[in-house]
């Protein structure tokens, strides 16, 4: 995994929002560390031929998360508690995992190919952490 920002014009999800998620996936892997500087509003925007203010918009929603903070004049920086952050926006998630995995018990998915599933997704995520 590279920290290669790309942009998928065709996703329901909006831009601002794949630029954020982008971000908290390259901190997971550690391809972002706690004190490293992030492009500038600029240079992204140019670099995915996007309007300044969708980059601004990410950055700014992440400062209000907790994952970066900004210096002005200077940029953008991981924050020292980034990784918690993000691990605890994705603990309160779990209650609709819940949901979903009752959802495909009832549609007759078994429950190890579900586990097959969580098991290749966590060997995955550790591959690309290394």
């Amino acid at each position: 995994m590279n920290n290669t920002y790309q942009i998928d014009n065709q996703s329901r999800k909006a831009v601002y929002e794949q630029i954020i998620e982008q971000v908290e996936r390259f901190i997971l892997a550690g391809l972002l560390k706690p004190g490293d500087q992030l492009p500038s509003v600029r240079s992204l925007s140019i670099e995915l031929n996007l309007n300044p203010n969708t980059v601004q918009r990410a950055y700014s929603e992440l400062e209000r998360r907790g994952v970066i903070y900004t210096i002005t004049g200077k940029g953008s920086f991981v924050d020292e508690k980034a990784r918690e952050v993000i691990s605890s926006e994705k603990r309160r998630e779990l209650p609709q995992l819940f949901e979903t995995l009752k959802e495909f018990s009832a549609a007759g998915i078994e429950k190890q190919e579900i586990l097959d599933i969580v098991n290749y997704a966590y060997m995955a995520s550790k591959e690309e952490q290394d």
